[in-house]
């Protein structure tokens, strides 16, 4: 069988561009078929429709992956015949019905605080609280970059709910985020558990996992795509 394409999906506050050090790690590793789709954050019907776009220009299987809010975009639009496994990275993975908003109430995060919305109805991450808040582990360098090119969702895509959730029906695997402020660690491990993933880790890292641990992100889907070709 021929390995999939993994198709990377960003999140809340982030663009294809956070994936990059994932992107660099895998192509290090010879894996040649990777993308990352441009979501727009106006719902999460606009982005699942987006990344099923993306997913259909596959000429073979993929392997979804998701960080953040990109969790509930990938359980929304996983669903394709295509796709033969699912990768959460400190992600939400809402069931049937269920809002990201929903499971942030269950425990709020501690960086709660710090995001606040515009006149637009976009929310933002305070840029000046950006690096606490989201990607401590990184260095401040770094974090400014993210800070200044982050990308707003739309205050309401957070009430969305996703209809019928690919995880139920795909094989699939979590990383839970430890020192997480965005999306409460107990949150993670709770959707984590539910979807009986393959395999679960759990890093040391903040909601930036993606870009402070490459290589241990890269691990799990490294599995997922052997699992994919076994």
């Amino acid at each position: 069988m021929t390995e999939p394409t993994v198709v990377l999906v960003h999140g809340f506050w982030g663009g294809a561009a956070h994936w990059a050090n994932v992107i660099v790690e895998l192509d290090r590793r010879g894996h040649t078929g990777i993308r990352a789709v441009e979501i727009p954050l106006t719902s999460l019907a606009d982005d699942a429709t987006r990344t099923r776009e993306m997913v259909r220009q596959v000429d073979g299987p993929v392997v979804l992956v998701g960080h953040s809010y990109g969790g509930a975009v990938i359980s929304e639009a996983g669903n394709l015949p295509n796709v033969t496994g699912l990768v959460y990275v400190a992600a939400f993975a809402p069931d049937a019905g269920e809002s990201p908003g929903q499971i942030t109430e269950e425990h709020p995060p501690a960086a709660v605080a710090s995001i606040a919305p515009d006149s637009d109805g976009r929310l933002w991450v305070q840029p000046d609280r950006f690096r606490e808040s989201f990607a401590q582990d990184l260095s401040a360098d770094e974090a400014l970059v993210m800070a200044v090119t982050q990308k707003a969702p739309l205050g309401s895509t957070f009430g969305d709910t996703v209809t019928d959730p690919a995880w139920r029906h795909k094989p699939t695997w979590y990383q839970v985020s430890t020192e997480d402020r965005m999306i409460h660690p107990d949150n993670q491990r709770r959707m984590a558990a539910r979807m009986q993933p393959q395999r679960t880790i759990e890093l040391a890292a903040s909601h930036a996992s993606l870009a402070s641990q490459p290589a241990a992100v890269a691990d799990l889907i490294e599995e997922a795509l052997r699992a994919a070709t076994a």
